[in-house]
């Protein structure tokens, strides 16, 4: 339910939007990778759903993409 909501989140902000989310969270990610490698990271399974929400971010920029073709 709760990624449902963020999808729709997502298709309803610009490309512009979408793009700054975009390196928001590859931003997150890389910090989240750099405690891991520390040994500073508590919760390991953020680095996953933080991935998942790269992917869902491109799929929906990819499909605003074709649908303006």
């Amino acid at each position: 339910m709760k990624i449902n909501k963020f999808v729709e989140d997502l298709k309803a902000k610009s490309a512009a939007e979408l793009n700054e989310e975009l390196v928001a969270a590859k931003k997150e990610l890389f910090n989240l990778r750099f405690q891991n490698a520390t040994n500073q990271l508590d919760n390991t399974s953020r680095i996953k759903e933080v991935r998942k929400n790269i992917a869902r971010i491109q799929t929906v920029i990819t499909e605003q993409t074709n649908a303006a073709k």
